[in-house]
């Protein structure tokens, strides 16, 4: 590395130089801006219940105890059955790493604030409150280590229902708090939460594990930006290298998150997070299961915009996952393994307009998101499947998804000549020579005549002249 001198530098010059420097260190890492694909896993507690409580269906998916306003001494008699003998870590990491998933995010501790792994700081963990009484996520990071994934803790912020000190403020005051246990709202110490539970569980999540990707906080709540900033400074002085999600709150995170949507124009530094069927932890009750079409429609649709896609699946309570899920994501592995190169390390490709536009579009996201407060069931992505295309880039590659054809040649008017003189075009996957005329009015292209029944996406490499 080249050391950078600066003897005879003016002022102007070293200010500029530290503006930049402040902007690199604000850039997510190149294993996650390249990686693109990672999996989310929603378990705990609810896992166990499935949907259910005191014999009827219940509302809020893994919300539920807040929902039908469970006490924590009652709520926590269900780690008397939670025995995951099903689990198993090689299993699951080998599963993302098969469909072609770069990160594993997984529910350190969730909003009902039950620890799933084995904290000194509170013993309400699944070491010492389950018969299983054993520590998940020692194994989990040895089979992501094994797989070459990156290990992801996501950890409920400023929603913690076990703890008396934790007051809430959406959709109104006291609106996501525990006030059956703890009804005076304000008495509640944010502060001493943040001080004897927040700090020292992220301490121990980030020092027995191993190397930490991603600490992916959700619901900020109350969260003042002094809190935010000297959690995110605690993180930095134990992993430097670790990075962090917007919903640390207070404008200090990484990269943004959209939750269960898409955007319309392309940015930078984003992720997408979007559940398979309607619920983000198990619920036997939901049937609601996206197709791998639809799936990998909706990966393409964020890599095209510049973002990361992050899919859930929810174990079930015995630690094995719903079948439906596994399906989707061998047959999205099937695809990745022929089309990833036009996924990984790729770029948006588009014009100043579209850059331009997501600009103000951001701030509208951020508005609606809220600080992603939202709640559990609210899946807004489209279920729409039609006929379009997309792109990406990738040096001096230009990758055409053609998602869904309905016709057997489509036109591309943004590969009109003038602009975009095609020197090489070649279909991934395929041994044989693609049919392709290029004019002043776009590109003309002839499609398969065999179609993928599962995900008829077809990657198309395109070489500029």
């Amino acid at each position: 590395m080249h050391k950078l001198i600066l003897r005879n530098a003016g002022p102007l010059l070293i200010v500029l130089l530290a503006l930049v420097g402040l902007n690199l260190q604000a850039q997510p890492a190149p294993w996650f801006t390249d990686g693109k694909f990672g999996l989310f896993l929603h378990w705990g507690l609810y896992s166990q219940t499935a949907g259910d409580w005191d014999g009827h269906p219940t509302k809020g998916g893994e919300h539920f105890m807040l929902y039908e306003r469970i006490p924590v001494k009652t709520y926590a008699k269900i780690a008397d059955q939670f025995n995951p003998t099903g689990f198993d870590a090689d299993r699951w990491a080998q599963m993302a790493h098969d469909a072609g998933m770069k990160y594993l995010v997984i529910t350190a501790k969730h909003h009902d604030g039950f620890a799933m792994y084995n904290s000194a700081v509170s013993d309400y963990n699944i070491v010492k409150r389950t018969p299983w009484a054993k520590d998940p996520m020692k194994e989990l990071a040895a089979a992501c280590k094994k797989y070459g994934l990156k290990l992801c803790f996501y950890y409920s912020l400023g929603r913690d229902w076990e703890n008396p000190d934790v007051p809430t403020n959406w959709p109104v005051k006291a609106g996501r708090s525990n006030t059956w246990d703890y009804p005076d709202e304000d008495a509640k110490d944010l502060n001493k939460y943040v001080e004897n539970k927040v700090k020292p569980q992220l301490r121990e999540l980030l020092t027995q594990y191993g190397p930490i990707g991603i600490i992916w906080f959700d619901t900020p709540e109350l969260i003042t930006k002094k809190q935010s900033q000297e959690i995110k400074d605690l993180i930095h002085s134990i992993q430097p290298d670790c990075i962090i999600n917007s919903r640390i709150g207070n404008g200090l995170g990484d990269y943004a998150v959209v939750e269960q949507s898409l955007v319309s124009t392309a940015r930078k530094n984003w992720e997408a997070c979007i559940t398979m069927s309607e619920n983000w932890g198990y619920n036997r009750h939901d049937t609601k299961w996206k197709s791998p079409e639809l799936l990998v429609r909706n990966l393409i649709e964020v890599v095209s915009k510049g973002g990361n896609l992050l899919l859930n699946v929810g174990p079930k309570g015995d630690g094995t996952w719903p079948v439906e899920s596994q399906e989707n994501l061998h047959t999205i592995g099937r695809w990745m393994k022929t089309n990833d190169e036009a996924i990984y390390g790729t770029t948006v490709w588009g014009d100043a307009k579209e850059a331009a536009q997501a600009v103000q579009t951001d701030k509208k996201i951020a508005e609606k998101e809220k600080a992603g407060m939202k709640d559990a069931v609210n899946d807004a992505t489209s279920k729409e499947i039609v006929s379009d295309y997309r792109f990406t880039q990738k040096g001096k590659f230009v990758y055409l998804f053609v998602r869904s054809p309905s016709t057997a040649t489509i036109d591309i008017p943004e590969l009109a000549k003038d602009s975009f003189e095609i020197k090489s075009l070649s279909l991934l996957g395929s041994p044989f020579k693609v049919k392709w005329i290029q004019g002043r009015d776009g590109l003309q292209l002839y499609l398969p005549t065999v179609k993928e029944p599962k995900i008829p996406i077809y990657v198309y490499k395109i070489e500029a002249k």
